[in-house]
Formats: C-alpha cells, structure tokens, sequence
C-alpha cells in the first residue's frame, strides 16, 4: 500500500488555532497552572508555544525525543537526543508536558516517567490521541485511527521538496 491510500486526518492552521486554544481553556478550567512548559521536540514544538501563550506562561524548554522516522516507520523505542533539557531546574516545578499527537503513546510516556523522576508535577496535553496510544493525555483535543497531517510537517522538508522526493515526515 502507498502513502497515497492511507486515511488521513488533515489539521489546518486555523484548526489549529482552535484546538490549542480549546486546550488552553481545558488547563485552565482543570485548575492547573504550569510554573513551565515542556514541548517534545519535534511534533510538540509548535502547539506547546501556542499552548504556553493561551496560558499566558512564559516558562518554557523542550525535550528532544525520536520515535517516528517516517510515515508508519519507528525506531526500536524512543530515544533522548541533545541538547538535553535542564531537567534539574523542573524537581518540584508544575510542568505542563505537549506533544502534537499520542500515536502509539511511547514517547509521551517515557517523557513523563522522565520528568517525574526529575520530580516535576506533570500533566500531558497533545492534539490528537489514537487507539493504539499506552498512555493516555490528560488533555487532548481529538481522537483519532487516521495519519495525522499537520500543517507545519505535511510538506516535509524544502531539501525533500525540491529534490522531488515524497515528505518523509
């Protein structure tokens, strides 16, 4: 099967403007107020700042995690790359913790042991959420079984793009 017959679930930028600011209202009703909040590189750059804005926190760092390496394709188990996140500065903290999507939910939640064992007070927030996720969020906008494009990755890269190749993620 190709890329093209997958089922895709497409989120626009002003989809996106909804879903983060719903988030942001969700945190807020739910009372917790983050001292700091944490993006998973890549996927959980862009909603984590708009997340951080909706809450009016200005606190925030990411943690640089691989899993996907491609449509459907996965490294063994996530891993943690550099630079590394001062996860000293988060012992005791509030740490609202974002990630674009809970796909099969393994780097979410190795993000969170992480950061608990660091001692931080997490809660998880992504866009979307999926079936297959072992852990599930505590905020989440939308459940879906489908390819998620988002609209800061669906295109893949410009070196990708101009070399005719199909975006790889």
């Amino acid at each position: 099967m190709t890329d093209d017959f997958i089922e895709r679930e497409t989120l626009t930028w002003d989809g996106f403007g909804d879903a983060t600011r719903a988030l942001s209202r969700d945190i807020v009703k739910a009372g917790f107020a983050p001292e700091v909040v944490v993006a998973i590189a890549r996927g959980g750059l862009l909603p984590a700042g708009a997340i951080a804005y909706g809450l009016g926190a200005k606190n925030c760092g990411a943690i640089n995690m691989e899993f996907y390496t491609g449509i459907g394709t996965v490294l063994d188990a996530p891993e943690v790359l550099p630079p590394e996140l001062d996860m000293n500065y988060l012992d005791g903290r509030r740490v609202l913790l974002v990630d674009d999507v809970a796909d099969s939910g393994r780097t979410l939640k190795m993000a969170v042991e992480l950061l608990r064992e660091k001692g931080a007070d997490v809660r998880s927030v992504t866009i979307y959420t999926k079936p297959s996720t072992v852990i599930q969020p505590d905020f989440a906008w939308k459940a879906t079984d489908r390819w998620i494009n988002f609209p800061w990755s669906a295109q893949g890269s410009v070196i990708e793009e101009d070399a005719g190749l199909p975006a790889s993620a």
